[in-house]
């Protein structure tokens, strides 16, 4: 089906394009310490930052989803093929059999064709706003993830600010010591294992 499966490759795209930030007004962003330890890692800094790139390939829930879409994508795809071969079927028959009909015989055949056409075309819409439909809700729940992790950090590590750094974002250049993206993986990793759920959503929320 043209273009169905090109909305499973969205939520990998645009999932975690998004800025993560967290503003706590209980000290001055200006006093922010850069004690460097021996591995390079900053280990008392008001802003760090996280790769969501990387938060995409390797966060298990991602790879667990992507497959579950694309089993989803090869069935609907199916489905809307097998529709579409009976479809042609049809037409087949009628152009093998038209000289046996009348005017009259003929016109509500292909009125019916033509019925039977839109309606095909409404089942393939259909079918994408359905996938689109569990690819936000999977944009929704990783991004409620992702925000719960940053924010527990945040919360840890008396972190006041989190941004998104990858080609296209908003940063040019940051510290590798201040790159804690394995550690949210590692976390959410572990959420993820452990079934942590997302209702703690709201907790994530700006103060």
């Amino acid at each position: 089906m043209k273009n169905l499966s090109v909305v499973l490759n969205v939520v990998l795209l645009i999932a975690v394009a998004v800025l993560y930030y967290l503003h706590f007004t209980s000290s001055d962003m200006g006093n922010a310490k850069n004690e460097v330890s021996g591995n390079n890692t900053i280990v008392d800094s008001n802003i760090v930052f996280v790769n969501s790139d990387s938060i995409v390939a390797n966060y298990d829930y991602i790879k667990v989803k992507q497959k579950e879409l694309e089993n989803k994508s090869i069935k609907l795809d199916t489905e809307y093929k097998n529709r579409a071969q009976g479809l042609q079927s049809e037409f087949n028959n009628y152009q093998q059999n038209s000289s046996n009909l009348t005017m009259g015989q003929a016109r509500a055949v292909e009125e019916d064709l033509m019925k039977k056409q839109q309606n095909l075309k409404l089942y393939e819409q259909s079918l994408m706003q359905e996938l689109a439909n569990d690819e936000a809700k999977i944009s929704q729940e990783l991004y409620d993830q992702v925000s719960r992790v940053v924010a527990d950090y945040g919360r840890s590590n008396n972190v006041q600010l989190v941004v998104k750094f990858n080609q296209g974002s908003d940063v040019l250049f940051a510290n590798e010591g201040l790159n804690i993206t394995n550690e949210v993986i590692q976390l959410l990793n572990e959420d993820y294992k452990n079934g942590v759920s997302t209702s703690n959503a709201d907790s994530t929320k700006v103060k």
